[in-house]
């Protein structure tokens, strides 16, 4: 696999072992597992954080082994999906900090180059998510409305 804006080959990492069913030590239930990311997702939480928890403190190492549905199907089924997806709202975020970073640093060109690669990113991310629906078809990415989304 090569790298996203360089054509240099990625490095080799070890994966987790492919499986087809929870594993039996796991100590809580389904309708626990998604009580317990509906709870946590009506208090604001994100995705990424509701399965740090549920990994480090309710022991559960995949939620589609454990439930038969992904995080984001059981979200959307609860109306409770956020408007961005969590991967494009964390560029963004990456982005409106470089804005800031670079409006007081203006020779900072190793930085503004890295916000080029980011905002290409994001177009490309956006792309996609429109492609697939969930972004709307008129959906742009913008800078200053970066800045509202994200505070």
């Amino acid at each position: 696999m090569a790298r996203v804006h360089a054509r240099r080959r990625g490095s080799s990492r070890s994966r987790p072992p492919a499986r087809e069913e929870a594993p039996e030590w796991q100590p809580i239930e389904k309708a626990e597992i998604v009580e317990t990311i509906v709870k946590m997702a009506r208090e604001g939480r994100t995705g990424a954080y509701i399965g740090l928890v549920l990994r480090d403190q309710y022991a559960v190492p995949n939620v589609k082994l454990a439930t038969g549905k992904s995080m984001q199907e059981i979200l959307a089924e609860n109306q409770l999906s956020p408007q961005i997806p969590e991967d494009l709202q964390n560029l963004m975020k990456r982005a409106v900090h470089l804005q800031g970073h670079l409006a007081q640093h203006r020779r900072d060109l190793h930085n503004a180059r890295g916000l080029t690669l980011i905002e290409a990113r994001i177009r490309r991310l956006a792309d996609y998510y429109r492609k697939v629906g969930k972004l709307p078809a008129d959906w742009r990415y913008n800078a200053e409305t970066a800045q509202l989304v994200v505070e």
